[in-house]
């Protein structure tokens, strides 16, 4: 049994421990800081749903979800003798503090962007990367559109950036006529070095205009996904199947969804 605790975080850990104790969970025993990389990422894009939902129910039961994946890895760690979430929460603390020293010091940071530089700055120096340079440590294995806004993020703090939109909107034109001759040319590898840019020079444009380009994609995926759900149903009504309509069929219910929306 679990003993009920005041502190509820105190009793959270209690649990873990239990199901990762001999006699508890098969499963949860099994785990490992490797098997539960697909976990981890699977909670936080949920959180990240539920933020979009705006149910705060939803938010603070996929939050929690979120929250047994760190204990979950320190209860490991305890286990071979490393940290503990005590060790983790102590380290967390100590950095928060060194790199606020406009809050917890003596330093001036009045800006966001002041606090982001000296931010990386103060990183830069304790992990001993200054000869790295700007763009070392941006996360290999972030998904691709958050990494690009990411590198584009640390490359304008270094003072690489266009004044305003006008200079992406004209890159996104040459990136495209690029493509297009690449396409012409038949030449494969090109195509897909020429999409790459296209990519990149769009993110560059969301990053520009303050839009995260991986949750602008998100919530493209979902519309779109909402959008063609409503034409297979539209279709079934009128005894259609989308294998048997036309693309001008489809189009036209799709427009006519896209406008009632």
């Amino acid at each position: 049994m679990i003993p009920d605790h005041p502190d509820a975080l105190t009793r959270l850990r209690a649990i873990v421990h239990r199901l990762r104790a001999p006699g508890g969970c098969p499963w949860d025993r099994e785990q490992t800081h490797e098997t539960l990389v697909p976990h981890l990422l699977e909670e936080a894009y949920e959180v990240v749903d539920a933020i979009r939902s705006g149910d705060s129910s939803l938010l603070c039961e996929e939050l929690g979800d979120l929250l047994l994946q760190p204990i979950l890895h320190a209860e490991i760690a305890a286990e071979e003798g490393r940290f503990d979430l005590d060790q983790m929460a102590a380290v967390l603390s100590e950095k928060l503090i060194r790199r606020h020293p406009h809050v917890f010091g003596e330093a001036d940071a009045a800006t966001s962007a002041a606090v982001l530089n000296q931010w990386d700055a103060i990183k830069r120096q304790e992990k001993g990367t200054q000869k790295e340079g700007h763009l070392h440590g941006t996360g290999a294995g972030l998904p691709a559109l958050m990494r690009a806004q990411k590198l584009q993020k640390k490359a304008a703090r270094a003072g690489f950036d266009w004044p305003d939109t006008a200079p992406v909107f004209d890159k996104i034109q040459e990136e495209t006529a690029e493509l297009r001759k690449a396409m012409a040319a038949g030449d494969r590898a090109g195509i897909e070095d020429e999409i790459g840019d296209l990519f990149f020079s769009v993110v560059n444009l969301a990053r520009k205009l303050g839009i995260e380009s991986e949750a602008a994609l998100a919530a493209a995926n979902e519309k779109f996904t909402r959008r063609f759900h409503a034409v297979e149903q539209r279709l079934a009504a009128e005894g259609k199947s989308l294998e048997a309509a036309t693309l001008a069929e489809m189009d036209a219910v799709w427009d006519a969804i896209k406008k009632e929306a």
